[in-house]
């Protein structure tokens, strides 16, 4: 057993398991969100430690959109890292016209339906490589869709990302929960404070500058 596998334990909380491969991925998911929330270029930094170890932990658990979303997430971490520290003044939050709105709401849901009707046989697909049918691959689907349009508006600075967010932590925590990762849902119940505080912090900025 490898400290990657979800069987391996670092400690038991009130009869539930959690393993390394989940601890480890929560503190750096939660490190990452606090510095988004502050503005701090080194949320792309901690985020690419918590993209990998969660690569590894949903693939375990049969939630392949969100482990394909985890890849994305480190493109868009390079991109964000650099234009965050390259750009930082010209990079001011700002806000997302109506156009563009529009635009996201028809992204998220072509984009789930599209991707979950895909992960819904992906064991038929690619059954050398997903041995198990796909869980909840509609909601999986519509999470790894809002965050990777939450994630390119992070990027640059939108003050959407966080609205994007707050809606992606409240269904990962029915979700996660379900699934039996509880501990990783518990962590999503924590990003909704940081969310919220992100957001009312942005706001902040935003009506400063």
């Amino acid at each position: 057993m490898t400290l990657f596998d979800i069987n391996n334990i670092a400690f038991e909380t009130i009869g539930y398991q959690i393993s390394y491969i989940e601890l480890i991925g929560t503190l750096f998911g939660l490190i990452s969100v606090y510095f988004a929330s502050r503005t701090n270029v080194l949320t792309w930094a901690t985020g690419i430690f918590n993209e990998l170890f969660l690569f590894i932990l949903f693939f375990q658990v049969q939630l392949y959109a969100d482990m394909f979303l985890q890849v994305y997430f480190f493109i868009v971490t390079l991109y964000g890292w650099y234009n965050w520290k390259q750009k930082p003044k010209k990079n001011s939050i700002t806000s997302t016209d109506f156009k563009s709105k529009i635009w996201i709401v028809v992204a998220v849901v072509l984009g789930t339906l599209i991707s979950g009707f895909f992960f819904t046989s992906i064991h038929l697909y690619l059954p050398q490589y997903f041995k198990t049918e796909a869980a909840f691959p509609f909601a999986d689907s519509f999470v790894m869709v809002l965050s990777i349009i939450a994630t390119v508006l992070l990027a640059q600075k939108k003050i959407e990302t966080w609205y994007l967010w707050i809606v992606v932590d409240i269904v990962c925590v029915f979700l996660f929960y379900k699934k039996g990762i509880a501990f990783l849902a518990l962590e999503y119940f924590v990003f909704l404070g940081l969310t919220t505080y992100g957001l009312l912090n942005w706001k902040k900025q935003l009506n400063n500058g």
